[in-house]
């Protein structure tokens, strides 16, 4: 039901004007955060509690609705808000507000009149708590000109910020929604096609109507030189009758070419997003849905949702007295770079501008980050690294890890050295930390032995026979595991300590989201051959930490058998190889993080091998074969996730000249 109410101008309190000072320290009042009992909602993460005010009519003395009806969009954006775990009916508990008035497009909004009606408000006070969101702005976001609505402490989400009228930790800048993301959703938004589609420009302008004369003159010069690269396509250039007779087509007369928007964009590797009269624009989102890498020329535009979104990954930033040097900057990227980017853009599109809902709760989740710090989820979890292979997956951290899961379990992959193997158990159960033991018997042509005759052990032994032998058998999430920490562990690594192995795990209880291990490896590219190698040479940098020692999250069992690439599994099991370094690059492409290498040891001889100075029969053919791996996986990924880093971790006092009983860990191993 919507309630009539009269303003009299008489009645209501001047508005206070915008407070153009404020920041989120001054004018964000936090005690009325968290102050209810119902504060942890959703994985125990502490939320802000919004209220959205109920329908009114205003109407002015004359009987006349002082407000415009409701668009589709803001009337999806409030739906979407009241549908989310933020939502609050009860304006006593609420930490933020929400005027029901329609403000994204402000260009018919008379200025003073909303000005009253906001502050007629019952929660209003000085605009203290409220969020008012725009997009298509004439007057709310340019604070010092006359026609300025006045919202004293209210915060603005607005599309077109700059750097002079934002206010950094107060006001969010938000997408300019795309009328076209509807079309694109009801057709199912393909990101493959996107990205595998060859595009036929390096770069086009959309938006030559609307930028300076200045700038089309360096632009057309620009086109001229660079003709069968860079695009320019214009409405006005379109020759027919009727303005409206076709109001997606663009064309450029002079060169015979007629397009539509925006499908043009998909025909480009970059699109231009150049400074107008509104700095925000629908083209940035249309750019991103479509896969071509923005080029954002305007040097004091904040782009949407920058406080947590890393553009660097997704667009290009050129400085305006830069832009004659555009198709010289452009070109000097790699394609490879030019790849991620383009597998960033969908995402980015996805994640936070596909819809008014994605737009809102993007907006309510980054005020709640800053209202609870403790809850704020890292960088990685905002910009990830190769999204179209990880937008499923979680983030770990310290929050998530079970408290009642303490301890590791080891996690043995066999097939029949079985001196070797019993010499393992009896080596891991040493550890302190060590609380179960998992052996995978891989060889389905010979039945494991007899209880009787395994280790007698302290803690519980498990032997799960697999139906085939492939590689990937170790990395199946078996429901036998109960604690958090997996220490991997090959059937003949015989030579680790339990000092050794409890180190491990106390370093992986620090950094839960890595892979914390022993056997360290390098990747390196060979300009010589153009391709990733596999380099297994002791360097003073490592990639990889090998799954034959190593701690991880048994998380990531579940990532490697339910969401990692078909492709890469079926590689691994038919090679029989390589699913460590498969494991690396699942870790590190969700992650955006290196491995751990940890303690001194480098050499992990194997007992039973012929040559116990070589890792395999023919090392330089096992080295090929590894970098085939590397290669293909880093094809299939469209990237490189492994990262090198220079650190490895050992105990603080190991090489300290001090009695054995003043170290935790005395028996750190030799190389």
């Amino acid at each position: 039901m919507i309630v009539q109410v009269m303003i009299d101008d008489n009645q209501v309190s001047p508005p206070t004007a915008t407070n153009s000072l404020c920041n989120h320290f001054k004018c964000f009042d936090v005690y009325r955060c968290g102050n209810y009992d119902n504060t942890i909602t959703l994985n125990n993460e502490e939320l802000i509690n919004v209220y959205i005010y109920p329908s009114i009519d205003f109407i002015d003395s004359n009987h006349k609705s002082m407000l415009s009806p409701f668009s589709q969009q803001y009337r999806e954006l409030l739906e979407a808000i009241i549908s989310s775990p933020y939502y609050t009916a009860d304006p006593s508990k609420a930490c933020l507000f929400i005027p029901n008035i329609d403000l994204l497009n402000d260009r018919n909004v008379k200025s003073d009149e909303i000005s009253v009606i906001l502050g007629s408000l019952a929660h209003w006070g000085r605009g203290a708590n409220h969020i008012i969101f725009n997009m298509i702005s004439t007057s709310l976001i340019h604070y010092n000109s006359r026609s300025d609505l006045n919202i004293g402490d209210a915060l603005i989400a607005g599309a077109g910020f700059d750097s002079w009228n934002y206010r950094p930790t107060f006001d969010v800048s938000i997408p300019v929604f795309s009328l076209f993301s509807y079309e694109y959703k009801e057709k199912t938004f393909n990101e493959k096609s996107i990205l595998d589609n060859k595009r036929k420009w390096f770069v086009i302008c959309t938006q030559f109507d609307s930028v300076s004369a200045g700038d089309q003159q360096i632009l057309s010069a620009l086109e001229s030189q660079h003709s069968e690269q860079l695009l320019i396509v214009s409405r006005k250039q379109c020759n027919y009758n009727n303005r409206h007779e076709n109001e997606t087509q663009m064309c450029n007369n002079e060169r015979n070419i007629e397009l539509n928007y925006p499908k043009v964009l998909n025909e480009s590797t970059f699109c231009l997003v150049l400074k107008t009269r509104f700095l925000g624009h629908p083209l940035l989102s249309d750019s991103l849905m479509s896969g071509c890498i923005p080029v954002v020329i305007s040097d004091e535009y904040v782009l949407p949702f920058e406080e947590e979104i890393d553009w660097v990954t997704a667009s290009v930033r050129i400085r305006s007295h830069s832009m004659p040097d555009l198709m010289t900057i452009l070109t000097s990227i790699s394609e490879k770079n030019i790849n991620e980017m383009r597998t960033q853009t969908t995402f980015l599109w996805k994640t936070y501008f596909s819809s008014m809902k994605a737009i809102a709760l993007t907006t309510l989740r980054i005020i709640n980050e800053r209202i609870f710090p403790n809850s704020a989820q890292p960088s990685e979890h905002w910009n990830r690294l190769n999204p179209s292979l990880t937008s499923n997956y979680a983030i770990i951290s310290h929050k998530y890890s079970s408290r009642q899961s303490i301890g590791f379990t080891a996690v043995i992959l066999t097939y029949d050295r079985l001196e070797s193997l019993y010499e393992v158990i009896r080596s891991v159960v040493k550890a302190k930390s060590c609380v179960k033991v998992v052996v995978v018997w891989n060889n389905q042509l010979k039945s494991a032995p007899k209880r009787s005759k395994w280790p007698d052990i302290h803690i519980p032994l498990q032997i799960i026979t697999t139906k085939e032998n492939k590689l990937s058998n170790r990395f199946y999430p078996y429901e036998c595991i109960e604690t958090d920490a997996i220490l991997a562990i090959d059937d003949d690594i015989v030579m680790l300590t339990a000092d050794e192995l409890e180190f491990g795990y106390q370093v992986w209880r620090e950094f839960p989201d890595r892979i914390v291990g022993f056997p360290s490896r390098v990747h390196r590219w060979d300009n010589r051959t153009n391709k990733w190698k596999y380099e297994s040479e002791w360097t003073n940098d490592v990639s990889m930490v090998l799954t034959g020692a190593a701690f991880y999250h048994k998380y990531y069992n579940h990532l490697y058998t339910n969401f990692m690439p078909k492709e890469i599994k079926s590689w691994v099991d038919q090679h029989m190889n390589c699913e460590d370094i498969a494991m690396n690059f699942l870790v590190s492409n969700v992650t955006g993080k290196s491995p751990i290498k940890v303690t001194p040891r480098k050499k992990f001889k194997c007992p039973e091998c012929v040559n116990n100075d070589m890792l395999s029969a023919d090392v330089l053919q096992h080295l090929n074969d590894r970098s085939d791996c590397i290669n293909h996986f880093a094809a299939i990924y469209k990237s490189m996730p492994l990262i090198a880093v220079e650190f490895r971790a050992d105990p603080v006092l190991y090489k300290d000249n001090l009695p054995e009983k003043l170290k935790q860990f005395n028996l750190i191993g030799s190389l």
